[in-house]
């Protein structure tokens, strides 16, 4: 079982790399050619940000499983979890800027979201066997 949801959790990260790459282009789009955020764009943003606490919960529960099997937190595991802990946080923020509209929401959201997936990146250069 832990097999398992180490290879989704390892999986899904080419999803969530993907979503985010699209996600962020589309956002930066509309506020360059200062269009209004559609229901596909809230689509994307909800999609990309349930793949992140997906992601997050199925670390977690890998997390935690390792070290009731190993009896030990190795601190590169420890630095991974808090990096992607806050890139989650990060990817949330949006949700504080529904009230605004047009260009200026779409430009707050995809640095949010470039803020996230740097963190995102850093996280998973931290683990030994990286990307």
């Amino acid at each position: 079982m832990y097999l398992i949801l180490f290879k989704a959790h390892s999986g899904f990260r080419w999803l969530l790399v993907l979503l985010a790459v699209v996600t962020i282009a589309k956002l930066l789009a509309v506020w360059l050619q200062k269009g209004r955020m559609e229901k596909f764009d809230s689509i994307l943003l909800s999609s990309l940000t349930g793949l992140i606490d997906l992601q997050i919960l199925l670390g977690l529960i890998l997390l935690i499983w390792d070290a009731s099997v190993s009896g030990s937190f190795p601190m590169f595991r420890i630095e991974h979890a808090v990096t992607m802990i806050i890139a989650a946080a990060l990817a949330h923020l949006p949700v504080k800027w529904k009230k605004v509209d047009g260009p200026e929401r779409a430009k707050k959201t995809a640095f949010a979201l470039l803020g996230a997936f740097a963190l995102i990146a850093v996280g998973v250069t931290r683990l030994p066997q990286g990307w």
